[in-house]
């Protein structure tokens, strides 16, 4: 974002109800932080990382293949799998229609998969059609509830490890390694609605490198790149595990952090812009430094009418815009 011109909110894509799971990054914040935060909607639909197999092994996969969140995929573990809303389930399902256990994924060995219904409340369907307990085919294609479908499948390693690659692939911004805009937005409508159906704190922190233009003009684009991916790792070493963060376009950033109070997200954003402050960069024979300037807003500020994403964004965007106009390399929020 360049201070001559605001982005467009109207072009934000549409936002699905599913969230994904973090990476985990070393967690530095218990010292301002008044407790650890419930770990609430942390990984909706999310798994652990895929096994490793050797070569011929199988393993079960679930793929979302209609609705928000299409194309992401998750290992079923060896065992018992739960499917559901609730935090006990392996695979999170932050959805109004699914009950919080729903469902039950057994493997019997490493080609047989057991389904089974949880007694929920909108049932569980193969291919249109409502099961109990029924033995898994490769490409089933399994409905929970009325909103959510995925597809069932037995490959290969290989194949396994491949589906997830394209997967985060398709998540990440290519140069700093964070989370896209596309993934942020998606992300932010299940924190979103499960911030408000459970009455829960949420905030969103967002700062823009200043003058990152003179930057590139002087040292090259390759030394703005080099920034960029600095800057990038260093927030990326200061959040938890459950916090989302994402490049937003050009040399802006935003963060997604929960169950924290809002004047410790004010804390927070202060300590990321002075440790962004005093990172040193080398780049092109040159050691750079750059500072940056932020904007933050938690839910709990807004009336419940305007607590939507657009809303939120805005009102961050603009307090990055006073922080700006008050001298860059500050922080802007609500007292």
């Amino acid at each position: 974002m360049t201070d001559e011109k605001k982005r467009d909110l109207t072009t934000l894509p549409h936002v699905p109800k599913f969230a994904d799971e973090q990476p985990s990054i070393p967690r530095l914040l218990h010292d301002w932080t008044e407790e650890e935060p419930s770990t609430g909607l942390a990984d909706t639909l999310a798994m652990p990382p895929p096994a490793q197999h050797s070569k011929g092994r199988t393993r079960a996969l679930l793929t979302v293949i209609s609705g928000p969140g299409a194309g992401r995929a998750f290992s079923v573990k060896h065992g018992e799998t739960l499917l559901g809303r609730g935090k006990e389930a392996d695979v999170r399902v932050d959805d109004a229609g699914a009950s919080r256990l729903h469902a039950r994924i057994s493997s019997l060995d490493e080609t047989d998969y057991l389904l089974e219904d949880l007694e929920s409340t909108n049932g569980t369907f193969i291919d249109g059609k409502r099961v109990t307990r029924v033995k898994l085919n490769s490409g089933d294609r399994i409905h929970i509830g009325p909103n959510v479908s995925v597809s069932f499948a037995i490959l290969d390693s290989q194949a396994e490890m491949l589906t997830h690659q394209l997967y985060e692939s398709a998540m990440r911004d290519p140069l700093t390694r964070t989370y896209n805009r596309r993934y942020f937005v998606e992300r932010m409508a299940s924190e979103l609605a499960f911030a408000q159906r459970h009455s829960g704190q949420l905030a969103l922190i967002m700062f823009d490198i200043d003058r990152f233009k003179q930057i590139n003009d002087r040292y090259g684009h390759m030394a703005g790149d080099e920034v960029l991916r600095e800057v990038s790792s260093l927030v990326a070493r200061m959040i938890r595990a459950e916090d989302v963060f994402a490049r937003f376009g050009g040399e802006e950033f935003v963060l997604l952090v929960r169950g924290i109070e809002h004047h410790n997200v004010g804390r927070f954003a202060e300590r990321i812009r002075t440790a962004i402050e005093k990172l040193e960069i080398a780049a092109e024979g040159s050691v750079l430094r750059t500072t940056v300037s932020g904007g933050y807003v938690s839910l709990n500020e807004l009336p419940d009418d305007s607590r939507t994403i657009e809303i939120l964004i805005r009102t961050a965007d603009e307090r990055l815009y006073c922080a700006k106009a008050a001298g860059r390399n500050r922080t802007s929020g609500s007292s």
